[in-house]
């Protein structure tokens, strides 16, 4: 006995011809059929069975979909940029060589003419407060025309600054007072002996160890500035002095530098700059207590009627020459490591310790190379070992 089973929706019926589509339905209901059809009128009992479900799924649309891969998902695509780095390097290192040129030269013109003072006005105190003060004014002016860009600084700034300024101001100080009373050659021959400073106040006072072979290179700088004093045929125990107390200073400057400054975001030469600013403040006061307009006064007029208009010359060379160097410097530790920055400080001492002996007929004795010589030699060793 056949049945047929006609649903009461006016828009369905099942049976054994294809339904009707009607939008927006996306496809038709598969034919129901009665498994036991041939059972009696009990087989309505039976559960109806759906012969396929294939029409029951919606098909979705496709859709032009693009597709987004990264470089390192396929490899086997070239990288599409153009990257040329040998000119980059090439030009890196054109930039450091420029600034490792324009240091040593600025730094030998500086200690000419710083002599050439020296030799006619003996006032270091003075002296060495005109070359901050050439400094500080260049740079005030350069921020007032927008010249360059003033840093934003803040008080936090200036306090940890301070320290790093003492340090600093006694320093200069202290090489100026040696270089009015020894040969400039003999001078920095004594401060090439600072990385033995800097060895023995890291290792006693803070308490930092260093490999064996840092300790081996400070005895070839030790013992080179050894014999080049004792062999010095103008030695002068202030001199001798000065520059000694020059390299304490600094070593001091570095360590203040590196625990105060940390954080700090000043380029170099703003902060040479801000360094000079605090030192002439500081070192000011002190200058007029030791020496005073008075000598400054005598002292001036003497010069001039020696060496006539040239000193006023002279005077403002060496002032604007010590902040372009040093400005210098501050540049290019920006740019560099440290470790080619002390090969760079060792060859700048060889440039103008050759230089002044050339320009003032400095006599030196060859026992007296040889000990600069192994102290050079040393310095350059300890910032091997150093890394």
């Amino acid at each position: 006995m056949n049945f047929s089973l006609k649903l009461t929706s006016p828009s369905l019926t099942c049976s054994s011809t294809k339904l009707p589509v009607h939008r927006p339905q996306l496809s038709t209901f598969p034919t129901v059929h009665n498994v036991d059809h041939n059972r009696g009128h009990n087989s309505l009992l039976k559960p109806l069975y759906l012969s396929t479900t294939e029409n029951l799924v919606a098909q979705p649309r496709r859709r032009n979909v693009t597709e987004c891969r990264a470089y390192e998902a396929d490899r086997s695509r070239p990288l599409e940029i153009n990257i040329d780095l040998p000119a980059q390097e090439a030009a890196q290192k054109l930039k450091i060589g420029l600034y490792f040129a324009t240091w040593w030269a600025l730094n030998v013109v500086f200690n000419i003419y710083n002599k050439k003072v020296l030799n006619a006005f003996p006032y270091p105190w003075l002296t060495s407060t005109l070359s901050l003060a050439a400094g500080s004014l260049m740079m005030l002016i350069s921020w007032a025309t927008r010249v360059a860009e003033a840093p934003k600084v803040n008080l936090d700034f200036w306090k940890a600054l301070f320290p790093v300024a003492v340090a600093h101001t006694i320093g200069h100080v202290a090489a100026t007072v040696s270089m009015s009373k020894v040969a400039v050659s003999f001078t920095h021959i004594i401060k090439s002996g600072e990385p033995a400073f800097s060895v023995l106040v890291s290792r006693f006072l803070l308490g930092e160890a260093f490999p064996t072979s840092v300790y081996l290179s400070l005895l070839p700088i030790i013992g080179g500035c050894a014999l080049a004093a004792v062999t010095e045929l103008n030695f002068n125990m202030i001199g001798f002095m000065g520059a000694m107390i020059s390299n304490l200073a600094f070593v001091f400057r570095n360590i203040f530098s590196k625990k105060g400054m940390k954080g700090m975001s000043v380029s170099g030469m703003n902060y040479y700059a801000c360094l000079s600013i605090m030192s002439l403040l500081i070192l000011t006061p002190f200058a007029i207590a030791v020496e005073g307009p008075k000598l400054w006064a005598a002292g001036w007029q003497t010069a001039v009627s020696q060496i006539g208009p040239n000193f006023v010359w002279w005077v403002v060379a060496q002032s604007v020459f010590y902040h372009l160097y040093n400005q210098v410097s501050y540049m290019s530790l920006d740019q560099i490591s440290p470790l080619t920055f002390s090969i760079g400080n060792t060859m700048k001492r060889i440039s103008v310790i050759v230089s002044s002996i050339i320009i003032f007929h400095t006599p030196v004795q060859p026992i007296n190379a040889l000990g600069a010589a192994i102290a050079i030699l040393g310095t350059f060793i300890y910032s091997q070992a150093k890394q």
